[in-house]
């Protein structure tokens, strides 16, 4: 990084999850700690062999975030379905907003969003 007085470079982030600004819900926070968790445990022991950057957990944290554990958990749940032998790979970023024709009552249709994503 530069210490030029102009310079436009990003500060660096701390943490490898996402730091964005996002509601506390309790809902979040917990879905949240639960992907956290398995960062710190089960993740270190099975290695990093995601095939998709960000990382599935990482995916996973960014959606719970912004999108809630109902809409952000259905996310997760795809995106570690498509990252599997056969599955997709690259670069797949969480959806900024959901398109408005998702309901909570339709989570099969979190699929669409996530696909839309990865290509």
């Amino acid at each position: 990084m530069c210490n030029a007085p102009d310079c436009r470079h990003e500060k660096l982030q701390r943490g490898r999850n996402w730091a964005g600004p996002f509601a506390k819900t309790p809902g979040r926070l917990f879905g949240m700690g639960l992907i956290r968790l398995y960062q710190l445990t089960v993740s270190s022991l099975i290695g990093s062999s995601c095939r998709h950057m960000p990382t599935c957990s990482e995916y996973g944290y960014e959606a719970v975030a912004r999108h809630g554990l109902w809409s952000g958990g259905w996310l997760t749940l795809f995106r570690v379905m498509r990252c599997g032998p056969g599955g997709t790979w690259g670069v797949d970023p969480v959806p900024e907003a959901l398109p408005p024709p998702l309901r909570w009552y339709a989570p099969w249709r979190y699929w669409r969003v996530g696909r839309q994503a990865a290509h």
